[in-house]
């Protein structure tokens, strides 16, 4: 695959998926990049902003099975990973898969479920794979987990942990649309005259894979790599930081940058491709000192200082 089939499938995906989310393409890519990047992806945003609708339309537009689990405070472990259970007529028992055995999850208002449940997805996310009395069941290729949660409401929730958190490669918002997108979104709805809008396949698992190995190729210059390693770096040492971004931050900056280049049809990767996906890289890694919140200093205001102090390297022109 050259970068310019690359840059044209990654049009064809979001274009698709554009037909119902009205306006909000740089986010679609920002999905798409950490789906290529072989990430996945926190959503935390207000109710009715098509959390869920983005997830089902890139599953849609990619052929992918999508499973939806919505995260409540009675949600068992079982309930997500599935398990064994005994049939009568056969006299064995016989595996049960839940709905992690699909190529896209959509973790609904994940933060709702209680720490036993949000674990069982830990394996999943990290290892590819969920163990089910001792024995291990390889999940299906592609997997790609987006979780959603509400950030205005807290009571008879339980926030993520931070090694939970660090397990998802970019934290996205969606925001609302201005006045002419939501215009928009109304004018679609009474001219199709129906609810729903079916969208139709513009790739396969087979193109998907061979994108992904395409990413593997895309050239990354030394001073650039410096540069993510200096980011990730200059969150450790800020002053109003308890814990800054760990190694696998600058990791899945690189794996973003990488897909980000080849989307733009470049086969080498430019420091504003990591520049641009830094803030949703690191914000949800940084852990504030406990007095910060009286001081209303936000973790997003302590990233961007970082990317405002580290200098920017300089590449030579190709």
């Amino acid at each position: 695959m050259e970068p310019e089939g690359f840059a044209r499938a990654c049009g064809r995906i979001i274009d698709e998926v554009a037909r119902l989310i009205v306006g909000k393409r740089t986010f679609l890519e920002k999905v798409l990049c950490a789906f290529l990047a072989e990430g996945h992806v926190l959503i935390e945003d207000f109710p009715g902003l098509a959390k869920t609708l983005a997830a089902r339309s890139f599953a849609a537009a990619m052929g992918l099975t999508f499973k939806r689990i919505q995260f409540t405070p009675d949600l068992l472990p079982a309930d997500v990973t599935g398990g064994y259970l005994f049939n009568r007529q056969t006299s064995a028992f016989q595996l049960v898969k839940g709905p992690i055995f699909a190529n896209i999850v959509l973790g609904d208002e994940i933060n709702r479920a209680p720490p036993k449940t949000q674990a069982a997805m830990l394996e999943a996310m990290a290892e590819r794979q969920v163990t089910l009395e001792g024995e291990t069941h390889s999940l299906a290729r592609p997997f790609f987990v987006i979780a959603t949660q509400n950030p205005i409401e807290y009571e008879g929730t339980f926030p993520l942990p931070e090694a939970q958190l660090d397990r998802f490669i970019v934290r996205l918002s969606i925001g609302y649309p201005d006045a002419a997108e939501e215009l928009e979104i109304l004018a679609r709805r009474w001219r199709r005259g129906e609810e729903d809008l079916v969208l139709s396949p513009v790739t396969d698992p087979a193109e998907l894979a061979e994108m992904r190995a395409f990413v593997e190729t895309v050239r990354v210059d030394e001073d650039v790599a410096r540069y993510m390693v200096e980011l990730a770096q200059a969150t450790r040492s800020a002053v109003h930081v308890s814990v800054g971004a760990s190694p696998r931050a600058s990791l899945g900056l690189l794996k973003l940058s990488r897909v980000r280049a080849a989307m733009a049809g470049r086969a080498y990767v430019v420091p504003d491709d990591a520049k641009d996906l830094a803030v949703e890289v690191l914000v949800h890694r940084v852990l504030l000192k406990p007095d910060m919140w009286a001081a209303e200093v936000s973790a997003r205001s302590v990233v961007e200082s970082v990317l405002r102090s580290v200098a920017v390297p300089r590449i030579p022109t190709r």
